[in-house]
Order: C-alpha cells, then structure tokens, then sequence
C-alpha cells in the first residue's frame, strides 16, 4: 500500500483483489483551505467490474481465529503505521480535510479500533434466539433454524461528514461478505486506515477492497453486490427506497423530547452535548428539541452554552466547531437564513461564517424558536450545530417526533414511552438523561445491520 508522507501531498491507491493500484491521473484531495493534501486513485467502471467479480469469487473470511484477527485489525488501527501514515498523521490528515476537530477525530480512532475488536460479537448480537449460526450445530439433527447469508457481496457508498460512519460495514464482513468500500473523497483516509489494518491482519485482498471512484462509477459498486449500504440525503434515500437490496443511510432527525414534569435544567449539559459534540455534524447529533411549554428559556440557555465555543482550526487541541472551505460556509449560511425565515434566531441569526483567513470558515452554532410542533424547520439539518426549539403538546402527539434516527425523551410518562417505542419511523429511543450521540458496539444503530444481511432458514438432519 503506497502512502508517504513525504514532502508533497500523500497517495492513497485504490486497494483492489490484487493489490494496490495506482492511477496516473488520481483526484486530488483538499484541505479545508484548498490546499492538495492527498492524491486519490479513482478507478474506472471496468476496474469496479473486475474487483466485484473477484469478490464474489473468493470464499469468506474464516471463522476460525476471526475474534484474534479483529483484534489485531483494530490494535492496528488505533497505533500502527498503515501505508506509511503512523496514527497521529491520519488523524491530522482527517482533520484537516474533513473540517472535523482534532479532538472528535481522536476519540473517533479509539471508538472505531473498539467497535473493530468486537464486530464478530456485535454482530452475533443480531442473531435470532431461534436460529444457530452454524450448520454442524448439533441442534440442526433434530430440525432447527440456521442463520444464513442473503448474499456473497456486500457494497458501502461511504459519507465523509465522520470517521465513525465505517464502523457499520465491518460486521458484514464478520458474518462472511466478502465487503467493497467506496470511499467518500472528502475523506477518504479512513476506510483506508481500516481496509490496510484488516489485510495486515489477514483479510485476503480479494475478500476486502477499496474502491474510489467517480460518481458514475459509484452505481457499478452498488450493482455488482448483492447488499448495499448508501449514505446521502433524501434524494439518495428517495432514488433506492424500492430497492430492496439497498440500505439508504439518509438525515439522522435526530430529537430531544422535554416533557412538563421534567426539568430541563437538569439536563442541560446532555442538551448542549447532543447539538455540539462531535462538531455538530453527525447523523446521531441533535437537531430539534420539543419542549412541552414556552421553548424560549430552553432556546435561550442553549444559545448562550454554544456561542462561547471558540473558532479554531480543525487541527487546533482547543477546536471544538467544523471548519468547511470558505465558499461552502457562505452557501451554507445563506441557506440557512432562507430555511429559518420566519423564526426567532436566537443565536447565528446574522449568519454563522467565521472566516479564518485562510480560505476556510469556522462554522458557528445556530439556535432558531419556531412556531410550531409541525413547522417545516423540524426537517432541516444541516453540517454543523444547528437545532431548532418548538414547542409540544400532548395535542400534538407523537407525528412530530417521527422520522427520527434517535429520540431522546426527558419524560416520566410511560404511556408516551411505549408509543414512542412502538412508532415504526423512530429508530431509537433513549430514556432520561443520554446524549443522543450515545452509541456502543452489539447495539443497533439503524436496526442490527445483520436484519438487512442474513435471514433464518429451517434445516434438519446432520451430515
């Protein structure tokens, strides 16, 4: 695998089935400023071809010695030095192209390693009661369920707004897929990292690849598997919502619920963390808060936590906000001033660019007070702190909080818990004080992701 470090910008080869694979025309990879901080091999449709094919071909990555494997995969990725980048350069490589604060990036390094370690049990976690993951299992003699693969190849069509959106890929290839991953060229180090860290830990290059390309090549990864995750927004969640075997990964909508008989002051720390932490710019951050009462004495306290944090480079120790390229911030800004017409700006209602001077922009955090439980603001999220506070009634029900990716509901009510729980469209329910960024391995995030990969099938008799 060939990535220096040396005096110009790195080279991150394309990883196919049969070794890395250089362009001699490779895309060039930005930093926030626009500066050239890495040249990306881009493969051509014909190239995806071949390296699905080879997947498909190959058998799946042993059972046998699989937990020592991940373990070694993950102690690899957190310290070692993959295709010539130790540690401590990938994660300033990340920050620096991606915006994301240096600190987010670290913790994300140690989280992914952890969730790299523990894929073959995460996933395990998704297993039925009534199923075994085993043919020999001595239960199938008598009939039984047996866990099975609904197929061979599994496809990521990978986001950059986090390092921690590849963590879900790795249980399939714990469950035998043999697994492409196109990486996102905003940040394509990561999946990198991790696909160099598996291989030197044993994955077979034809078990495992790295396949970036352009957007039109892209289609081909997804086609030529027989599972696909694909992350996006809602065109992306709109183009593959009938195509069973995709899964679209779209907007979190992710939502605190405060009811009248709790006091949000208690948990205004877990409120603040939800829209900020991770530079605001994860599908799991907060980006509506309903309050059952007057929103405003939460909108306020909330505005006055998030405008102290500083502006800082990316790879600044002390930067806690997401730096994008200048040109991007100002559309950013613009866009948010037409979304948020109508409401009270309680903080970012002048804009939210800071300008570093550089040709990148801090993006500052924004607070807006609609009108409504139902106002269509409830929908917008966008790439960095950025909530909107309504109020809500028990008149209101439980429409508002839909299409949600986690729900954290400060409430005592029990009858509202189990309809939360019960609401199809709300993926997770966190009761009481828990950030809705709160994620740990062996639990869903959207579902398992084994209920979109295997299914239990019925065998009886023994070989």
């Amino acid at each position: 695998m060939a990535a220096t470090q040396a005096a110009g910008p790195v080279y991150l080869d394309a990883l196919g089935p049969r070794g890395a694979y250089r362009t001699r025309v490779p895309g060039v990879v930005p930093d926030v400023s626009g500066a050239e901080v890495a040249r990306l091999s881009l493969v051509p449709p014909v190239y995806v071809a071949r390296a699905m094919a080879a997947l498909r071909k190959a058998d799946p990555v042993p059972t046998a010695g699989l937990d020592a494997l991940l373990a070694a995969a993950g102690d690899a990725f957190a310290s070692g030095t993959i295709g010539g980048l130790g540690v401590r350069e990938y994660e300033h490589l990340v920050s620096r192209a991606s915006g994301t604060p240096l600190t987010v990036v670290r913790a994300a390094t140690q989280g992914t390693a952890r969730f790299v370690a523990l894929a073959r049990a995460s996933a395990e976690r998704g297993r039925p009661q009534g199923s075994v993951s085993d043919l020999r299992d001595v239960a199938v003699r008598g009939g039984h369920g047996v866990w099975a693969r609904c197929g061979e190849v599994f496809a990521v069509n990978a986001s950059g707004n986090h390092p921690g959106v590849h963590r879900l890929w790795l249980e399939a290839l714990a469950l035998g897929y043999r697994v492409a991953v196109r990486p996102s060229r905003r940040e394509p180090f990561t999946p990198y990292r991790l696909v160099g860290a598996l291989r030197r830990a044993g994955v077979g290059e034809d078990q495992l690849v790295l396949l970036p390309t352009d957007h039109r090549a892209a289609d081909t990864v997804v086609r030529g598997a027989d599972r696909a995750v694909v992350y996006g927004g809602d065109d992306v969640v709109a183009r593959y919502a009938h195509d069973p075997r995709v899964l679209p990964q779209g907007p979190g909508r992710t939502k605190i619920l405060i009811t009248a008989d709790t006091d949000w002051r208690d948990h205004l720390d877990t409120i603040v963390g939800s829209i900020g932490d991770e530079g605001g710019t994860a599908c799991v951050n907060t980006t509506a808060v309903l309050v059952e009462g007057d929103p405003a004495p939460v909108a306020e306290a909330v505005a006055a936590r998030l405008s102290v944090l500083p502006s800082l480079p990316p790879q600044d120790e002390r930067a806690v906000l997401p730096v994008c390229p200048l040109d991007r911030a100002v559309a950013l800004s613009a866009h948010l001033g037409a979304v948020s017409a109508g409401t009270r700006a309680w903080l970012g209602g002048d804009g939210i660019v800071d300008d570093l001077g550089d040709g990148s922009a801090v993006l500052r955090p924004a607070v807006h007070q609609v009108d409504s439980a139902d106002a269509g603001q409830l929908r917008a999220e966008l790439p960095f702190p950025c909530v909107w506070v309504a109020p809500w009634s028990r008149a209101d029900g439980i429409a508002p909080l839909r299409d949600t990716l986690v729900l954290s509901a400060l409430t005592r009510n029990g009858e509202l818990l189990d309809a939360l729980l019960a609401e199809p469209s709300i993926a997770n329910l966190y009761i009481g004080d828990h950030p809705t960024y709160w994620m740990a391995p062996g639990v869903p995030h959207d579902s398992y992701l084994s209920d979109f990969l295997m299914r239990s099938k019925a065998v009886i008799g023994a070989l």
